[in-house]
């Protein structure tokens, strides 16, 4: 585990507190804040009332300039930023991410409908996904993104993002989360406050499932819980419990599997919890 955060310590990051430059012709270092790195996230703050561009995806821009964009794990490494001022000026700034190698991990010993199920579970899998997609798509006026993150519960990481997955000696689809591992019936709380978007107890592959909007598109996503604690539309603050750990739906022990996402863009939690609270955020 050490060894790991090491490395990830050796990603670039752009880490210079940016509040006080937020001239979109500012350096990146001035304008951004965050990991430039294949799963990263970085947050940036530029004049208020500017447009804000990520290759041609217009990106939201709060009312004091902060904005938030985010990276996959296969995304290429080259991207450019543009900022268009109030005056008009156009800022544009070429990114280059850092490429990462991912491990591969073998997980058996799956219940092997969750593996491979059985034709009757599909039409089950694509309502499933559809709530999954619509609490995804929230975008609240939140900003809790930039008062930093921290881990849902205590415990051993047991798997990480972006590795490769081989289950029950099939090759599937790379992990995209954070497992922690504990004890069944372990408390479960909120990496950052937000609204809860969907609360459900037993989905095919995820179990117990909680989707928290955090702003902006920014969401965390909590899989495998052995207990819901809190309902569609609660607020919920960074700390606060809001599920027990377990191992349901495809999973090969009790743990918790945190996501995080940008959008449809799929982030690394472990990079994220390393990302200092904002100047500015809310106390």
């Amino acid at each position: 585990m050490r060894a790991f955060l090491m490395i990830l310590g050796a990603i670039l990051m752009v880490a210079a507190p940016y509040a006080k430059a937020s001239d979109p012709f500012a350096s990146l270092p001035d304008l951004l804040n965050g990991h430039l790195a294949q799963g990263g996230m970085v947050i940036g703050k530029t004049t208020p009332g500017s447009a804000v561009f990520l290759n041609d995806q217009l990106v939201r821009v709060a009312a004091d300039g902060r904005f938030v964009i985010g990276f996959g794990r296969d995304a290429p490494l080259s991207h450019i930023l543009r900022i268009k001022s109030p005056d008009g000026r156009v800022a544009q700034h070429d990114l280059t991410l850092e490429d990462r190698d991912f491990k591969v991990e073998r997980v058996d010993g799956l219940p092997p409908d969750t593996v491979t199920p059985p034709p009757e579970y599909y039409e089950r899998r694509r309502h499933e996904t559809g709530q999954v997609r619509t609490a995804r798509a929230e975008m609240s006026d939140l900003m809790a993104w930039s008062d930093g993150f921290i881990l849902p519960a205590k415990g051993r990481i047991s798997g990480v993002y972006g590795s490769q997955r081989i289950l029950n000696g099939e090759p599937r689809s790379p992990h995209y989360g954070l497992d922690v591992a504990a004890a069944p019936g372990t408390a479960v709380v909120a990496p950052a406050a937000g609204i809860v978007r969907l609360a459900a107890p037993d989905f095919l592959l995820e179990g117990g499932i909680l989707i928290i909007d955090h702003g902006f598109g920014v969401s965390s996503t909590l899989m495998h819980l052995k207990s819901v604690d809190v309902a569609v539309g609660d607020h919920v603050e960074q700390g606060e419990p809001v599920a027990t750990l377990g191992a349901t739906g495809r999973a090969s022990g009790p743990h918790v599997d945190w996501r995080i996402n940008w959008l449809d863009t799929r982030i690394d939690p472990q990079l994220v919890l390393q990302m200092p609270q904002q100047e500015g955020a809310a106390p």
